[in-house]
């Protein structure tokens, strides 16, 4: 049996990256997954692949900083396929960069609201859901910037991020005792587009590839494959929990 036999799943921010990958992992383990992101396009290819490798999955093309988004997502799971059993809240932006006196508050504002009122909003509705099916393992996207190191230039996107570690701690206290598990992922440098829009010149990518133990960035895969693990049993004693999968960046010094 696979490792998601029989479980439903949300994965937002699955027309990239992370969100991505996740969502080919999550249905080659045998998840019925629902997948959500802006661009129905890609949204659509994603699916497409999921039934050719023998996987079920259907899209929500739809911004996640809409609460009437986060509500459906959740209605769609429980109507086409009975219940939610996990939620992979991925989905996010880079917000502004430079220094932190020239950002806009309206800027500021949607950097928050994408990566962290969006998160919020998710859990809002999939909680309960959990809450019916008996339990649930509840998941989001931080990173180890403004975490375990500072960068400058960035101070929107890292306080958003740095905002769901608490939203991750104080929601594992809350729904512990009703079964739900949830934790955080903190990924170091992965090939994204998000990494290349913060790193654009191969100078830079050498620089963070330094930054690292390993001496190298992650794929995505590799990521989703830590994801895998909160949303499996293997991680059944795992709450609250901002896991690093960051390839020893926050511990490097050479």
């Amino acid at each position: 049996m696979t490792t998601l036999q029989y479980k439903v799943a949300i994965v937002t921010g699955a027309s990239s990256g992370i969100g991505r990958a996740t969502a080919k992992l999550f249905a080659h383990e045998g998840a019925r997954v629902v997948v959500a992101a802006r661009r129905r396009s890609l949204l659509d290819e994603l699916t497409g692949e999921i039934a050719a490798e023998g996987g079920t999955a259907v899209a929500l093309a739809g911004d996640v900083r809409d609460e009437d988004f986060a509500r459906t997502l959740v209605t769609e799971a429980e109507r086409r396929y009975g219940g939610l059993d996990i939620a992979f809240n991925n989905a996010g932006m880079l917000g502004p960069m430079g220094p932190t006196p020239t950002v806009a508050i309206d800027d500021w504002r949607e950097t928050l609201d994408a990566n962290l009122t969006s998160a919020f909003l998710g859990a809002k509705y999939q909680l309960p859901a959990m809450v019916r099916r008996g339990g649930g393992s509840l998941i989001f996207t931080s990173t180890f910037v403004g975490y375990t190191a500072g960068f400058p230039g960035v101070a929107a996107y890292s306080a958003s991020k740095a905002g769901l570690i608490g939203l991750t701690q104080a929601l594992a206290v809350e729904f512990g005792t009703l079964g739900i598990r949830v934790n955080a992922i903190l990924p170091g440098g992965t090939d994204t587009a998000m990494a290349r829009e913060m790193n654009s010149t191969e100078e830079a990518l050498a620089g963070v590839r330094k930054l690292h133990a390993l001496k190298r960035i992650a794929t995505p895969e590799e990521q989703a494959r830590s994801v895998l693990y909160l949303a499996s049993d293997a991680s059944s004693f795992t709450t609250g929990t901002a896991l690093l999968v960051d390839g020893g960046v926050s511990i490097n010094r050479t």
